[in-house]
């Protein structure tokens, strides 16, 4: 079962677009997965081009999708707060509105591209919430080097085209207008900074090897080689789009329920 839903939001103060897809015969508790759009998504995108309606009906999970248009999921500096509003708010009302199981193991975030970063953004810099990640060729942006570089010298940047002007609007929202770098944001920082003791999130991570997130991709597989990560990286022959992310999404979906 779909559902479609808004409510006024106490974080971002305005309305919130949520999409969720339901168990049909099942009473709950519900593991639950967060479900992560892309940079040119929203919280149709999982429904619309995927096949989740039909991988889901293998698992007794709740799929919450969320909209947070081209944010990366961060707290911006000159817009909404949307890593508080995914990360704090949002399982608060999916647990008033459903039967979510409390367990750690039932609780995961997955996403594509920039909903990849966004899964894991939330899995390594919230503890103990999410249990696994699953990061569908993810953006691994790293922000620290663009942000000197940007400031240094932003126009042969801009000289790339119009998506490349839209992602200077972007991280000029995320970042503000002296690009100023924030940590809390860097995923490299975040497992190397992963406080002691807490939990660490079964992280499975995969990418086409025609996508043009490739490189970064692999760089972040080489950090996390030597951490003691539950990480595991996998590519086939694909590009960055619906037909990988819908395979990726698919192999997601096993490795967390192995």
């Amino acid at each position: 079962m779909i559902l479609k839903g808004d409510y006024s939001s106490d974080i971002l103060h305005t309305t919130a677009n949520i999409q969720f897809m339901i168990p049909d015969n099942e009473k709950g508790p519900f593991k639950v997965v967060y479900l992560l759009h892309g940079q040119h998504g929203n919280n149709g995108s999982w429904i619309q081009n995927s096949m989740l309606p039909y991988y889901g009906k293998k698992y007794n999970a709740i799929f919450v999708m969320p909209e947070v248009g081209r944010s990366f999921y961060i707290d911006q500096r000159l817009g909404r707060n949307y890593y508080t509003f995914v990360s704090e708010e949002l399982p608060l009302i999916c647990g008033r509105i459903f039967n979510i199981s409390s367990r750690y193991e039932d609780t995961a975030v997955m996403g594509y591209s920039m909903g990849g970063f966004g899964s894991l953004l939330f899995a390594l810099s919230k503890p103990g919430q999410y249990a696994f990640c699953g990061a569908i060729s993810p953006a691994c942006i790293y922000f620290k080097p663009v942000l000197d570089a940007l400031r240094n010298d932003p126009s042969p940047y801009l000289q790339t085209g119009r998506e490349a002007e839209e992602s200077m609007k972007d991280i000029r929202a995320i970042y503000g207008d002296n690009l100023d770098y924030n940590p809390n944001y860097d995923i490299v920082e975040l497992v190397k900074n992963y406080p002691t003791g807490k939990p660490k999130p079964k992280i499975f991570a995969s990418c086409g090897t025609e996508d043009n997130l490739l490189k970064e991709n692999h760089k972040f597989r080489d950090e996390m080689k030597n951490t003691d990560f539950d990480y595991t990286y996998e590519e086939w022959a694909g590009g960055h789009d619906w037909d990988f992310f819908n395979a990726g999404l698919k192999r997601s979906l096993e490795v967390w329920s192995n």
